[in-house]
């Protein structure tokens, strides 16, 4: 869980004649993460593609062209097929003819109707103007124009215009006709003059039609025709859809499957006789990968385990590099030699270059249990956790869920976020979504369970409802919102801070863990074992009695007893001798981290920060508590006893005795202010749940990334993708 899945490098080494058949093996396993060879081998050259590479290629492209112009996608896969050559390249060219003409057509139909709506835009200003359009053109003796400008402006400027004996304008909004007499260039002597100009539609255009509202009318009615033909192509498209979806899919995994055996050789190191590949596959599956080859290819392949790659760096001078570990006795042996001649070199002989072909960082595999696995979409948005890093995932999963319930606390807002979870679920074929679902629902789940223990139900008390209050009795907690529970809230501000402590102690360790085994123990006590001293020593002095008038009383009183205490622990603080043992712990922290990375020190605050960071745990579930609380007094209105304040949920008024109403609420104002009231109260009680996920949500997501991630995790890995392919649209013959 807290280490990714141990990885192995090996290499297979065989002779040309069986690259195909060894090619095809390991495809099949999925599990080898093939490493590029780099060219750093003397007398090795990269492979090349095999024969038909070029073909498939093409043909890959043209299925996935198709599939894009169709619209297919995974939700319109049908039945798993087996599909022979011939029959895929007749099918593909049937389908490409097909869909090309059909595509064609309705890139045609598409571009007319385009055309019909900018001509119909066009028209628009000749049709206010009423002007017939053959009566806008063809004139020796007239200038005639139609467009926008000031009317009142032109006829000025024709009026003061020498060569102009006579015009007629007409107007219809902003929209200008201009009949000028004689015929001279109007764009001339219009300069200055505000007026765009239109072009006059062509006779030809109109079908015949003079009229403006005919011109417009013959083009409605060729768009209704041209609309009618486009949606019988659609149709004919989603048919052909429908019927060749399922083959278009199978033909796209199929051919990509064909490609990558094609396109393998280029990661190898190959002489004129022989190959060499390697990679990383999880040390548990070598056998696995050992055995298949020598059953599909015999003895001409060499199967070796090269290295068993370390969780920390076998050098210990922080180099980086992953440390190398011997195999198992037996585990590493060759399965065969090379055509009975051992390792290969450039000219057939043996090879004696041991020195990796490329990158020897070995990929990752987040080893998670399945309930964890979703929440590595918060560790990834990070980034994946190199080979040698402990990986998080695991304490997010539990800490995370922990903090957003505890905020929220809510058997409503928790039934609806466990909902939205399992909506997600339901709804999205994404993975990624499939697991936000996941984490929004294990989030809700938590807010119920302490919603239960609150005692809260959309931030109504359990206790005070009719009928329920007799199946529950009281909560086991509060929230400490009510004047007369203050000892609560100051609880789970002392509550949190420890939260705090705990979370960075486990950050600090996994740093130290990492540290020693990279570096040794004195590199770990130098570089983190301060932090964890000062850390721990600054909190045992805080929480003892040193100064205790100076330091808050809270911390004193929430643990012990009396009216003070929210839990009788009777725990009033630490004895001074503690505190000064803490002090002593801080003060040694403070020197090894001047003996480690002494530029350290000036952080040396974040023993105190980041832990009081962790109080926004607290403020954020007054905050929503006080949220929720606002929304149901303006909906029910409240009263105040000797018990404490109470919603006027079955009462219209206070009963004698009780104080004055606070506010006598909006159900009890009549049906005017009734519908008020339950708007204010879904919009109010959705605007909660809202702020809820951004509040809670972020606060607790920054606290992961900010204070605990960033001790220890770098992040940066490289994802394990084994050479293979998980079939969904076909089956092997």
């Amino acid at each position: 869980m807290l280490r990714p899945e141990r990885m192995s490098r090996v290499s297979v080494t065989g002779s040309k004649r069986v690259m195909d058949e060894a090619i095809e093996t390991v495809h099949d396993l999925n599990l080898l993460h093939v490493t590029d060879y780099d060219g750093s081998w003397e007398g090795f050259e990269p492979g090349d593609t095999a024969e038909g590479a070029e073909e498939v290629s093409q043909k890959l492209v043209t299925v996935r062209a198709l599939e894009s112009t169709l619209g297919v996608d995974a939700d319109d896969a049908g039945r798993v097929r087996i599909l022979e050559d011939d029959e895929l390249d007749e099918e593909i060219e049937r389908i490409r003819t097909a869909v090309n003409e059909l595509d064609d057509r309705r890139s045609a139909l598409e571009e007319e109707l385009r055309t019909v709506d900018e001509r119909i835009e066009t028209a628009r200003p000749f049709v206010e103007l009423g002007i017939d359009i053959d009566l806008l053109s063809g004139y020796e003796s007239l200038s005639t124009a139609v467009g926008e400008g000031d009317a009142d402006e032109l006829r000025a400027a024709l009026a003061d215009a020498d060569a102009v004996d006579a015009f007629e304008l007409f107007e219809a909004d902003e929209y200008v006709a201009m009949f000028v007499a004689p015929a001279v260039d109007l764009e001339d002597m219009l300069v200055g003059t505000p007026f765009a100009a239109y072009e006059v539609p062509e006779l030809d255009d109109a079908g015949g039609a003079t009229s403006p509202e005919a011109y417009v009318e013959e083009l409605r009615s060729r768009r209704d025709e041209l609309e009618s033909e486009l949606e019988t192509v659609e149709n004919e498209l989603d048919e052909l859809k429908e019927e060749v979806a399922d083959f278009l899919l199978a033909a796209e995994e199929q051919l990509s499957i064909e490609a990558q055996k094609r396109e393998a050789p280029l990661s190898f190191a190959t002489t004129d006789n022989a190959f060499v590949s390697e990679g990383w596959i999880p040390s548990e599956r070598f056998t696995d990968l050992a055995e298949a080859l020598g059953s599909s290819v015999g003895d001409h392949v060499e199967v070796e385990e090269l290295e068993r790659a370390d969780y920390r760096d076998g050098s210990l001078g922080g180099s980086g590099e992953t440390g190398r570990e011997a195999p198992e006795p037996g585990v590493g042996d060759p399965v065969a030699a090379t055509d009975g001649a051992g390792e290969v070199r450039s000219d057939g002989g043996y090879a004696t270059d041991d020195r990796p072909m490329g990158n020897t960082e070995p990929p990752v595999e987040q080893d998670n249990p399945a309930g964890v696995r979703p929440f590595q979409l918060l560790t990834q948005a990070v980034g994946k956790p190199k080979y040698t890093e402990i990986d998080p995932t695991f304490v997010v999963f539990l800490t995370f869920p922990l903090m957003f319930g505890f905020m929220i606390g809510d058997i409503g807002y928790g039934a609806v976020y466990a909902g939205i979870g399992y909506y997600l679920m339901r709804n999205f074929d994404s993975e990624t979504f499939d697991n936000l679902g996941k984490i929004t629902a294990a989030a809700g789940i938590v807010t119920l369970v302490f919603g239960v223990l609150y005692g809260e139900v959309f931030g109504l008390h359990l206790d005070t409802l009719p009928v329920v209050e007799t199946v529950y009795g009281s909560p086991i907690i509060e929230k400490g919102l009510s004047p007369d529970s203050t000892e609560w809230a100051e609880a789970w501000f002392v509550i949190t801070a420890l939260f705090g402590v705990f979370h960075l102690n486990l950050a600090w360790t996994f740093e130290f863990v990492e540290e020693y085994s990279f570096h040794g123990l004195r590199a770990a006590l130098e570089e983190v074992g301060g932090w964890l001293l000062a850390l721990n020593g600054l909190w045992l002095f805080v929480f003892s009695t040193i100064g205790r008038e100076t330091k808050p009383a809270l911390i004193f009183e929430v643990f012990s007893s009396g009216e003070g205490a929210a839990f009788a622990l009777g725990f009033s603080g630490f004895s001074p001798t503690v505190g000064y043992v803490g002090v002593a712990m801080t003060a040694v922290g403070i020197a090894l981290l001047a003996l480690g990375p002494t530029y350290e020190l000036v952080e040396i605050h974040q023993v105190l920060a980041h832990v009081l960071s962790y109080l926004r745990i607290a403020a954020v579930l007054l905050a929503k508590a006080g949220m929720a609380f606002a929304v149901n007094l303006l909906f029910f209105g409240a009263y105040r006893d000797a018990e404490g304040f109470h919603f006027l949920l079955t009462k219209a008024k206070a009963p004698a005795g009780a104080e004055e109403v606070m506010f006598p609420g909006l159900i009890h104002g009549g049906a005017g202010a009734l519908l008020a009231g339950i708007v204010v109260l879904v919009v109010g009680h959705i605007v909660v749940m809202i702020l809820g996920i951004t509040s809670a949500g972020i606060q607790s997501i920054r606290l992961e990334y900010f204070e605990f991630f960033s001790k220890f995790y770098e992040a940066g890995g490289d994802d394990y993708s084994p050479f293979g392919h998980e079939r969904q649209f076909t089956a092997e013959e």
